[in-house]
């Protein structure tokens, strides 16, 4: 949700659980006297959990007639190190920069034949892409105005079922326990993708609203000791990492993994196994965090990551880092880059499987996540 930095110090020193809980019984008498079309017979959460950020329904205006623009075009704004979220599909890149997502959080998309919703909730760091079909239907999305945990709360347009942006999960109405499809959609860096994908499409600052992109709206919210604001996030917090750590999380049916980016950034890379599937974690310098200074290209670097199934045509590759950025199988000799793209050597032009991961952190992680595995 956006808070200014001045709405957050009174939020942090004013807000309480029990006023959270309060705001949310009211909100919820409210929804049910005709702000929603909600089914709130049927949920899988507690409504107590779920609190208001402030902002009203759709008070964060969700994008849903997306504007392009090329590489060219974007770099007159875009700075080297700012973060973007890319979606590749049917041949196409796009790139998200995280500096408009996070004015409207939520941008409903189609490439190709594929609907895409792209997602960003500020408070837990949590980009995530989805695949909007669900059955024979398409849903698109909007910000309901509720957090849960700290993390945002999306409805879909088609239904006003609520859903839980970290997991993907159907919560209160219609659609309770159906869960999103989640698309790989790493998040790197703007010169990363300029070099990547030349001829890519950038979502464009003209979105129809008037917003100062750019600028972080949660200046210093992840600063060096920050906590989740109060009142937020119900019950303890897991105090294995500090708060705002950011992990490389990933999940694969019912198991889940995350790895701080203080250990990945002295290791560069991490070979794990999820639900008995061979991972590969690469970490490469280079992007700024958007939640930090408040101009978001002057956001201290904290590195990207990419997370990959090490198998390529019936053979498994182990990678050790080879520079700033690149990464070299011990079996060819090949260098690949923070993407999973062979760049160099006998197996240049080919792709790692990629597997979807976020880079979240640690509270939103654990709070979801309860029984995953954190592996330092």
């Amino acid at each position: 949700m956006q808070v200014q930095r001045s709405s957050l110090r009174r939020l942090i020193a004013g807000v309480a659980g029990t006023v959270a809980a309060s705001m949310m019984a009211a909100s919820v008498v409210q929804a049910q006297s005709g702000e929603w079309r909600t089914d709130f017979s049927k949920r899988s959460v507690p409504l107590v959990e779920i609190v208001s950020g402030g902002p009203s329904k759709d008070g964060i205006p969700a994008i849903d007639s997306p504007n392009f623009e090329s590489v060219r075009q974007a770099g007159g704004w875009l700075k080297d190190p700012e973060p973007v979220v890319v979606v590749e599909a049917g041949g196409e890149a796009r790139a998200y920069p995280i500096q408009v997502l996070i004015w409207h959080e939520i941008v409903n998309d189609r490439i190709g034949s594929l609907p895409v919703t792209v997602t960003f909730c500020p408070l837990c760091n949590t980009a995530i892409a989805f695949d909007g079909r669900v059955g024979d239907r398409v849903l698109t999305f909007g910000v309901s105005g509720r957090l849960r945990h700290s993390d945002m709360v999306m409805y879909d347009r088609q239904t006003e079922s609520w859903w839980q942006q970290a997991t993907g999960e159907g919560i209160v109405g219609e659609l309770t326990g159906t869960r999103l499809t989640v698309i790989s959609a790493p998040m790197v860096s703007w010169k990363t993708f300029r070099e990547t994908w030349p001829e890519g499409k950038v979502l464009s600052r003209r979105t129809g609203h008037s917003r100062p992109y750019g600028q972080n709206p949660y200046a210093s919210y992840d600063g060096p000791g920050g906590r989740p604001i109060p009142g937020f996030v119900s019950g303890k917090i897991d105090q294995s990492l500090p708060a705002m750590e950011r992990v490389v999380a990933v999940t694969r049916g019912d198991s889940s993994l995350a790895i701080p980016f203080t250990n990945l950034a002295k290791e560069r890379v991490r070979h794990e196994r999820l639900a008995g599937t061979p991972l590969v974690v690469f970490w490469a310098p280079g992007t700024s965090s958007a939640l930090d200074a408040r101009e978001i290209a002057q956001g201290r670097d904290v590195g990207a990551t990419g997370v990959f199934v090490p198998q390529l045509e019936g053979r498994t590759l182990t990678f050790a880092p080879a520079g700033p950025g690149r990464f070299r199988d011990k079996e060819t000799g090949s260098t690949w880059d923070i993407l999973g793209r062979a760049v160099e050597g006998e197996l240049a032009g080919k792709r790692l499987p990629a597997v979807p991961h976020g880079n979240h952190f640690w509270f939103a992680w654990s709070v979801f996540q309860p029984e995953g595995r954190l592996a330092r």
